[in-house]
């Protein structure tokens, strides 16, 4: 069947689906009909190979379609388990909980969700129920999800219009603004402090205060501390969490994406037995909170191929080493490209900021695009990255007074190769021609707005 409607995919979904998401990727020259997806490439229709930087918005830690995945699956497939049956208790659920409590042994217990939207959902739920209180607290230009009650705590106003009123009593602070936070914590009606280790769009970095003081500010004010790793866990930073590089212990721990492997969806909620217990209370509340496919056998058992194959493969360590190569040689470009700003982040979750060039006519070209829209430069970086380089990446979104894009390789590093001059590129991915063609090379760009 694949085969035979591959061809009508861009119709199908133009019909049945969302024609807007058609329209984009034609305008932007990223319709190109992917066909196989294999470790840290794709193939489009023609056969052509792509490196994906983009990982599914930051869900195939291990690569796609990793055989250890694949026969985890068939396994379940093959056995006839008794998937589901709602009034009784999983065995694989039981293992995967084990599993995730091992990384984090100041926690105790797990709920098992289908996304990470849905941890948030439950994190919101936990917080209130367990401290009597209403209000939450995010920070400014955080995302943690796009139901109803994770969007009140992302304030995107493209994601947000036309959907308010939002759930009340929900409340942002900057960023990186301890005193901020201290203000909003004090009154005692804050149930949890939601954030954030990296913050995802823009690949924002806290001070090495933030993180250890809002907990210690939590800690104060009875407030309970939600670290939403579900972009940055697993390993994707150098740390199985994030939240590891500040020494701190959150509450809550929230996790999804890379979980999964990358084929059945899954979340996990990891929190203190205090807290669960508070909800989970007595035995007519046993079922108070719960999703329906959440503890499905093929979730659980992809969760536990994922860390199998993490741990087999030392995916975390390789995110660290890989990782740190990869930002140092890319920092030593900075003074060579008027347009590079910074580049940041921890592991294999790397953010390269763009600004105002000091040459006068560079700088007349970049006001005119960012005029015409803020993050335009950035898009017209990644548009010939995928066309020309056949480099899969993104644009990671507003930070005001500038946009960044964002490279996130699988958690091996795969697909880049380093040397004395910057970044080049292995396995066929080296573009034709002269180097001075290509926009991370290190002639591209320099002095001329390439």
């Amino acid at each position: 069947m694949f085969v035979d409607r591959q061809s009508q995919r861009s119709s199908m979904h133009g019909r049945h689906l969302n024609e807007q998401l058609v329209r984009v990727l034609k305008t932007i020259g990223y319709d190109v009909g992917f066909q196989k997806g294999q470790g840290q490439y794709l193939f489009d229709r023609d056969g052509v190979r792509y490196l994906d930087l983009l990982s599914g918005f930051g869900v195939f830690a291990i690569g796609r379609n990793h055989p250890a995945l694949r026969e985890a699956l068939k396994s379940v497939l093959d056995s006839d388990l008794p998937n589901l049956v709602q009034l009784d208790v999983s065995t694989l659920a039981g293992v995967l909980a084990e599993r995730l409590l091992h990384y984090v042994p100041y926690l105790d217990k797990v709920f098992f969700a289908n996304s990470g939207a849905e941890c948030v959902e439950a994190a919101i739920k936990f917080a209130r129920g367990a401290t009597g209180r209403s209000r939450i607290v995010c920070c400014a230009h955080a995302f943690h999800g796009l139901s109803y009650g994770a969007l009140s705590l992302t304030d995107d106003a493209n994601f947000r219009a036309g959907f308010e009123p939002l759930l009340p009593n929900c409340t942002s602070i900057p960023f990186n603004d301890l005193a901020a936070l201290e203000q909003v914590l004090s009154s005692r009606e804050v149930a949890a402090f939601i954030v954030e280790p990296i913050q995802g769009k823009g690949v924002n970095m806290p001070t090495d205060e933030f993180l250890p003081g809002a907990a210690a500010l939590c800690r104060r004010y009875g407030t309970l501390l939600v670290a939403d790793e579900i972009q940055t866990g697993i390993g994707r930073t150098g740390r199985f969490l994030a939240v590891e590089h500040w020494n701190v212990e959150p509450d809550m721990v929230l996790l999804a994406k890379a979980l999964s492997g990358g084929h059945v969806p899954v979340g996990a909620l990891l929190t203190r037995k205090s807290i669960f217990e508070k909800i989970f209370n007595q035995m007519d509340r046993a079922v108070v909170h719960g999703s329906t496919f959440a503890k499905n056998d093929l979730a659980m058992a992809a969760g536990i191929a994922t860390l199998e194959v993490i741990e087999s493969e030392k995916l975390i360590e390789a995110a660290a080493k890989r990782g740190a190569e990869l930002r140092l040689a890319l920092t030593r470009m900075i003074p060579g490209y008027e347009l590079l700003k910074e580049v940041r982040g921890k592991g294999l979750m790397i953010g390269i900021e763009f600004g105002p060039p000091k040459s006068p006519w560079l700088k007349a070209s970049w006001n005119v695009l960012e005029t015409a829209n803020k993050g335009l430069f950035c898009q017209l970086i990644t548009m010939p990255l995928f066309k020309d380089h056949k480099i899969l990446t993104q644009v990671s979104g507003p930070w005001q007074p500038y946009h960044q894009t964002v490279a996130a390789a699988d958690h091996h590093g795969r697909g880049l190769q380093l040397d004395r001059d910057g970044v080049r590129f292995r396995h066929g991915l080296q573009p034709q021609g002269s180097r001075r063609d290509l926009v991370v090379s290190q002639d591209a760009g320099r002095k001329r707005g390439t």
